[in-house]
C-alpha cells in the first residue's frame, strides 16, 4: 500500500468519526438528530461501536432525535448497508 492511500484512509476514518452519535453535536435540545442524520449514524454503526469500546461517551445511537424519523433513517441504513451483504450471497446448487 502506497503512503498517499493509507494516509487517505486515516483522514477519512477522522472524518467519519466527527459526527458520531454522542459527540456534543446534538447536546442543543433545539437542534435534534433529524432523518438524514439516522442514515448516516447507522453507516457509520460500526465505526461508532469500534470507537465506544476507547471511548464511552460515543454512542452508536443518538439519544437527543426528532424520533421516528430519526429512527426509520437509523435502521434503512442498518438494514440497507449491512442487510443487504445477504441478498449479495451466491445460492448453492443442489
Amino acid at each position: 500500500m502506497s503512503k498517499a492511500f493509507i494516509i487517505a484512509l486515516l483522514l477519512l476514518a477522522i472524518a467519519m468519526t466527527a459526527c458520531a452519535p454522542g459527540s456534543l453535536r446534538f447536546e442543543q435540545k433545539e437542534r435534534p438528530a433529524g432523518f438524514f442524520w439516522g442514515i448516516w449514524h447507522g453507516w457509520i454503526a460500526p465505526v461508532s461501536l469500534i470507537w465506544h469500546l476507547f471511548n464511552p461517551s460515543i454512542r452508536i445511537y443518538e439519544t437527543n432525535n426528532v424520533g421516528w424519523l430519526y429512527d426509520l433513517g437509523f435502521y434503512i441504513a442498518v438494514v440497507g448497508g449491512f442487510g443487504g451483504f445477504a441478498f449479495s450471497r451466491k445460492k448453492c446448487k443442489k
